[in-house]
């Protein structure tokens, strides 16, 4: 690589390392883009190496319009939605000239249409895309109606809507659902868990209190107290968004709603409604095609690791498991492993329960078990569908296991997950299912199990006094620790308070190797299969845990949390 070109004068500046560079250019090829943007792209430099790389090399000054307090006047040149779509805010206006933060200086459409449509020069400044949210954000608290000021205008008659728009809203089926306080209020929950990222809203009843919470990064957080007047008529509007039978409230329902936000785009939630002691419960989950992570080099997986697993579902035939909790990332890591096999050439057929995205070019299947469509009946409809690779979005009973077993040991590949504590324990639960030992041995090509832990925010990260002899307990080699840099969370403006910001995969990936194939015919012991693995190079999900907290990315709370030795 020239060291004088751009991308060559980055790896210096940044001191990138072969194999940093070697992703970075896959990236690169795959979506066509300069090396700096492909570089961000798969997170090998943050956005502040970026800015600051693009600000030398282009010679633009660097400004942080997260931290000013823009006048309002400043931010309506433009309705707020073209300042998302820009990518850009303003932060000061002096005669003609718009002082302008931007993350791409060098998108020449959006400085035409800004200064077309504002009528001012701009004069470019360059910020990282979080500073320009949180700009963007601090006007939308200052402009927008709180939870408090909805309260306090509970008398209101307007029954106007604004914000969201809903599809498929018959709001004639309940009046006290359609009143525009009840309206307001659940439009402002969604607006509230889409600006702070939430993944899941509970909307929860008890005998003198209804509170609502919200799922940031895998915990739980309350967000708010409605009063309890409100509490039916929040949940008879949120079952009429999702079309559920309001008069219904005995038994569970299960729905989807679309609304569309502000900015133009339409968000998924699934609803889940459950009879408890006092009232129903509803839980959304935020279906949102924009965070799906489809990218396999982006998973966060070791070097080892994401060979062992991309070497397994590269092969023309065999069965690979995603194993872990609820909630620990097992779709999108499907989801990546599909994406990457999905070709013209590939005939791809997924069974799940739910759909939660829709693929482009992949045939996905919805289990209704009361209509009689299993998981084991969707799979014996794909054999005859002529597939390439299946995709079972959970292995529950022996029926299912021996068909996709069999279907990977005919000549297909099969991806599937499978509820259970680590990899090895995974070979010797479908034995325990019922499926022949030899038949596991000969069919399964690797296990991935995985967890996912709290990224600690960059912004106000700060150095960890752990002792070495935690550290040590932990399991972190020697030759480590001296070297490591460890964090803990503090908390600012950027991660609402809680010290982190987004999450990250722990990985262990098995490979079924001739030794544990032997192992698994002997009928061993998964402890056994265990530590035969890691003789072999497998990297646990502690290990991968600790391996993060030596690079400062997670904690050491975050590790125990969620691993074990």
């Amino acid at each position: 690589m020239n060291e004088f070109s751009p991308a060559g004068k980055l790896v210096q500046w940044a001191g990138l390392d072969d194999r940093q560079i070697k992703i970075v250019q896959e990236e690169q090829s795959r979506q066509k883009v300069d090396f700096a943007r492909a570089a961000l792209s798969v997170k090998v430099i943050t956005q502040e190496q970026y800015r600051d790389f693009m600000a030398q090399t282009l010679g633009l000054p660097v400004v942080e319009p997260g931290a000013l307090n823009i006048p309002e006047q400043v931010m309506e040149v433009l309705e707020r939605a073209k300042w998302d779509k820009y990518q850009a805010t303003p932060f000061y206006i002096l005669d003609k000239k718009l002082f302008l933060a931007c993350f791409e200086p060098d998108n020449i459409t959006a400085l035409d249409d800004i200064r077309f449509m504002t009528g001012l020069e701009p004069v470019v400044h360059l910020a990282t895309k979080s500073s320009i949210t949180r700009a963007i954000e601090k006007f939308r608290d200052r402009t927008s109606e709180s939870f408090e000021d909805l309260l306090a205008d509970m008398a209101t008659k307007d029954t106007s809507v604004s914000g969201i728009s809903v599809e498929k809203d018959d709001a004639s089926t309940l009046e006290a659902a359609s009143q525009a306080p009840v309206v307001k209020m659940v439009n402002l929950i969604i607006m509230e868990a889409l600006n702070k990222k939430a993944s899941d809203i509970h909307i929860e009843p008890y005998e003198q209190d209804f509170r609502v919470r919200m799922r940031l990064d895998g915990m739980l957080r309350e967000m708010m107290r409605p009063p309890m007047s409100m509490k039916n008529s929040i949940i008879s509007r949120l079952k009429i968004m999702a079309q559920l039978n309001i008069a219904e409230k005995r038994v569970p329902q299960d729905g989807r709603v679309k609304v569309r936000t502000p900015g133009g785009s339409d968000v998924e939630f699934r609803v889940s409604v459950l009879p408890t002691l006092f009232g129903e419960k509803v839980v959304m989950r935020l279906l949102d095609k924009s965070v799906l992570q489809v990218d396999m080099i982006r998973l966060g997986l070791e070097e080892s690791s994401f060979t062992a697993f991309e070497t397994a579902i590269r092969k023309p035939y065999g069965m690979v498991l995603v194993t872990g909790p609820t909630g620990s990332g097992k779709t999108t890591s499907l989801y990546s492993a599909i994406m990457e096999l999905n070709m013209e050439g590939i005939n791809i057929s997924t069974a799940e329960d739910p759909v939660e995205f829709s693929l482009k070019g992949v045939n996905q299947v919805q289990v209704m078990e009361e209509v009689g469509l299993t998981f084991a009946s969707a799979l014996r409809s794909f054999l005859r569908q002529d597939p390439d690779i299946i995709l079972v979005g959970e292995i529950r009973d022996l029926e299912t296991a021996e068909i996709g077993v069999k279907a990977s040991l005919t000549g297909h590949l099969v991806l599937a997950t499978l509820h259970t504590n680590d990899a090895a324990s995974s070979l010797t639960r479908l034995v325990n299912m019922g499926v022949d030992g030899f038949l596991v041995a000969s069919a399964v090509n690797a296990i991935m199990s995985q967890r996912l832990v709290r990224k600690l925010c960059p912004a106000c990260k700060v150095p960890d006094d752990i002792e070495e002899a935690v550290l040590r307990k932990m399991g972190m080699p020697e030759e480590e620790i001296s070297s490591a840099g460890i964090f803990k969370a503090h908390g600012c403006h950027e991660c609402n308070e809680t010290g982190y910001r987004g999450r990250t995969g722990l990985y262990e990936v098995l490979s079924v190797t001739p030794k544990i194939q032997e192992q698994i015919l002997e009928g061993s012991r998964e402890h056994v299969l265990r530590r035969t693995a890691i003789e072999e190079g497998m990297i646990t999900i502690r290990r991968s845990g600790l391996m993060k907290l030596a690079q400062g990315i997670t904690s050491a709370s975050e590790v125990l949390r969620t691993t074990n030795v």
